[in-house]
């Protein structure tokens, strides 16, 4: 490889942020240098899911060098309720640092999306440049298929976000997802050319495996003994809808069920969810967990939960998925039967599902697993015999370098379009983002 920054990878998201997107954003960028390619990260400071300036940064520029990448932490718009007009707002802002930021040497550019906004302005300044790199976009999340399943895509909004979503991925040379569904989604819905698209997995992402011991770990956290511990962790979230999760912990307190609920992470509806949950002695919300203590928290469960709202079927991959199987604990979600996160749970065998928005059937579920130890240990098993089979992290990080090298290998897309077209998604989607409520990260 050469000695000049050869790939460029932009993301929101990044560590030290533990959840979301931003582990799999590190990872790809520590991996491709250990593959012997010089990358430069081009991220924001690191805010998420609290959507606040993180202890220490928030400077304009931060420069880092992590694992062998350098790391260009760029400030931008950070609104404490990220809506409307301020999501916006916020995905512009972090795309006018990557417009200006120095990136002229690189020979492919990796963008992330989430955000799919900031993406725009990239491939903006891509078409506007003499020197036209290789451009790969790396979806895990849907926008317009996410607007569409929680009620935000209504109307001309949808289908703005619709037209940027496809064009956008259309000027890429490559379009990597997360899974089948994407890519057949991608093709069939967006109009993407099927030989551009490659699915490259997440991957368990945590250093090691979750301590074994459960009693140890939950005397280290303070946690209760002698009841059945459902641990949910990551975003607290719109499309989570973790209102079920507290109305089934307000069932056990009036039935006196042995369970006690957790939910472990931050984000812009925990607010809302405490007062919710005021006065149930069966719930604990738990801050953001440190590198360290959060495989103790994945031990310390003896289930750990997905939730979804209703009609949320296939925006999203949720990310905690590679960490629950990693841990070898049961998994209960509470999500569309239909959806992507439900097939993901019967490929691995991995535990069991009930209907998104049925807090009873959630608690029944987890009081059933939480009482047959032969089914937990069954569940956990196979989690991590399918985290070791399919999320494998070598694996795709070969799939990875083989999509780097062959976009290396291609001269820059004739199907570039004019500047005239970039202006014109760059339009609508101002348009889009100003007429819906509110999109929420991958989790």
């Amino acid at each position: 490889m050469t000695s000049h920054p050869d790939i460029a990878i932009f993301s929101v998201n990044f560590p030290p942020e533990p959840t979301g997107v931003a582990p799999y954003a590190g990872a790809l960028a520590a991996g491709l240098h250990e593959r012997g390619y010089a990358v430069t990260a081009h991220v924001a400071q690191p805010h998420y899911p609290q959507w606040a300036h993180y202890k220490g940064y928030g400077q304009w520029t931060r420069n880092d060098q992590v694992d062998g990448v350098a790391v260009h932490r760029h400030r931008h718009y950070v609104p404490h309720s990220p809506h409307g007009i301020r999501r916006l707002m916020s995905e512009l802002s972090f795309g006018i640092r990557l417009v200006l930021a120095g990136w002229e040497s690189s020979r492919a550019v990796v963008v992330v999306s989430p955000a799919l906004f900031a993406s725009v302005l990239v491939v903006l300044r891509i078409r506007l440049s003499r020197h036209r790199p290789p451009f790969v976009a790396w979806i895990q999340d849907l926008y317009a298929l996410g607007m569409a399943e929680t009620g935000e895509g209504i109307g001309a909004a949808g289908r703005l976000t619709r037209w940027v979503e496809a064009h956008t991925l259309r000027a890429a040379d490559c379009v990597v997802v997360i899974h089948p569904r994407f890519a057949r989604y991608a093709v069939r819905e967006l109009g993407i050319d099927e030989r551009k698209v490659k699915v490259v997995r997440n991957w368990a992402h945590l250093a090691t495996v979750a301590p074994g011991d459960s009693a140890a770990a939950k005397a280290a956290l303070g946690w209760p003994t002698g009841v059945t511990l459902a641990v949910h962790t990551g975003n607290l979230g719109v499309k989570q809808g973790l209102e079920n999760v507290v109305d089934a912990a307000r069932l056990a307190d009036e039935t006196g069920a042995p369970v006690h609920f957790f939910l472990v992470g931050d984000g812009c509806q925990r607010k809302k969810l405490t007062a919710l949950a005021r006065g149930i002695s069966r719930l604990t919300f738990v801050d953001p967990l440190s590198e360290a203590d959060y495989p103790l928290a994945l031990c310390a469960a003896d289930v750990l939960l997905v939730n979804e709202m209703p009609g949320v079927t296939a925006m999203a991959v949720p990310s905690k998925l590679t960490s629950y199987f990693h841990a070898g604990r049961p998994v209960i979600a509470a999500t569309d039967p239909g959806g992507v996160c439900a097939e993901e749970i019967a490929a691995a065998d991995g535990g069991t599902v009930v209907r998104a928005g049925e807090p009873r059937a959630l608690l029944d579920a987890v009081l059933e697993i939480g009482s047959d130890a032969a089914a937990a240990a069954r569940f956990g098993a196979n989690g991590q015999r399918y985290r070791q089979v399919v999320l494998d992290e070598r694996g795709a990080m070969q799939q990875w370098s083989t999509v780097i090298e062959e976009v290396l290998a291609q001269s820059p897309s004739r199907a570039q379009r004019s500047p005239r077209a970039a202006a014109a998604m760059i339009i609508g989607g101002l348009v889009a983002m100003s007429r819906f409520s509110h999109h929420p990260p991958a989790s």
